[in-house]
């Protein structure tokens, strides 16, 4: 078979087991997992109330004929962007020029965050506390804003030891979403190479998917 007919049946392959299978292996996260979801990061990460750890992946492809700098990133080769919080959520297709910032504000997962239509539970007193209720939130680094169920860390100049505590505690809770993009580039070695994307498929995406950590 030619190269262009494989290619064809490679991708139909994979948008049928997308769609016969997404619902049983990236369900969207119910009401009830969310506190489970929270009680590990405590106890693998001495983080409270934190629900999910977002970060970006750049996925290397190879340069589409005219498409400029728009695949082109600050790590100097061309990219799409996988933006996921433990693969709980995930966002596929961004362009690697884009920022992860920018790709999670204009990304489906955002608006259901900002909405509340992922159903995350109302503010709760931090484990052994006493003092006010706490939102749940995913953390992020420092590129991120700050909505109420996102937290990123203090700024590193002029940070006091209390600050750089948090930090630090912070970062234990973000190490998940790291670890989880290096385990999925050391089963799946195609992420180690550059892929070629078929001719005018590849796009600004804010399709979001959601799986169960």
């Amino acid at each position: 078979m030619g190269t262009s007919t494989i290619a064809g049946i490679v991708r139909g392959t994979c948008v049928t087991i997308w769609l016969r299978l997404r619902a049983a292996v990236l369900p969207q996260p119910t009401r009830q997992q969310w506190p489970q979801i929270a009680q590990g990061f405590l106890g693998r990460a001495q983080f409270p109330n934190c629900i999910g750890a977002l970060d970006g992946k750049h996925i290397r492809v190879k340069k589409q004929t005219n498409s400029g700098s728009r695949f082109y990133n600050y790590k100097q080769f061309f990219s799409v962007v996988l933006l996921a919080y433990r693969f709980i959520i995930v966002d596929i297709g961004a362009y690697g020029s884009s920022a992860d910032a920018r790709i999670f504000w204009a990304s489906r997962m955002s608006r259901w965050l900002q909405s509340n239509q992922l159903d995350i539970h109302q503010p709760a007193p931090l484990p052994g506390s006493s003092g006010p209720p706490a939102p749940f939130v995913i953390v992020g680094d420092e590129g991120f804003k700050l909505p109420p169920n996102l937290m990123r860390p203090f700024p590193r100049q002029r940070s006091h030891e209390k600050r750089r505590t948090f930090n630090y505690r912070l970062s234990r809770a973000r190490r998940f979403v790291e670890c989880a993009f290096w385990i999925l580039s050391c089963k799946w070695h195609i992420f180690l190479s550059a892929i070629q994307l078929a001719p005018g498929k590849c796009r600004y995406s804010n399709k979001s998917m959601c799986s169960s950590p």
